[in-house]
């Protein structure tokens, strides 16, 4: 059960924690800035936590890797980017994330049905409307 429920648990309070460090970011600081020194921290955790969780060969590993480590790192860029933008437009912590996130679950639930063949019920059909009339209400 445990491993079931931490990776889920390790999203929630790194989301969140993220997202009030992304509402920190001093208006002074430019945003390329802040995230070079976010990526070369993430990319020095990832290299220690590599070897710690039994890695031998981090280069051998390099060799392994197709086009998808490279798009995710662009996108997780553009995830960063949005999210400290959003802020500065002037979004408060208590939505913005409810927003972009309510809006994700729907496409990926659309992206689950054409691309993945996963099932779209009722029930899922059915909230994503509640989700699309909570965007509603929290933006009133």
């Amino acid at each position: 059960m445990f491993s079931y429920i931490w990776p889920v648990a390790l999203v929630v309070i790194s989301t969140v924690l993220y997202q009030i460090c992304a509402k920190s970011l001093p208006d002074s600081v430019a945003p390329m800035a802040s995230l070079t020194v976010t990526y070369l921290v993430g990319a020095a955790v990832s290299a220690v936590m590599y070897f710690l969780l039994g890695g031998r060969d981090l280069l051998q590993e390099y060799q392994k890797l197709n086009w998808v480590s490279f798009a995710t790192g662009i996108l997780i860029l553009g995830l960063e980017i949005g999210s400290i933008y959003t802020y500065k437009a002037g979004w408060q912590v208590s939505t913005a994330y409810l927003v972009h996130s309510a809006i994700i679950a729907v496409v990926l639930l659309g992206v689950g049905y054409l691309a993945y063949h996963e099932a779209l019920t009722w029930s899922k059909l059915l909230g994503a409307a509640v989700i699309m009339i909570g965007l509603v209400l929290i933006n009133k």
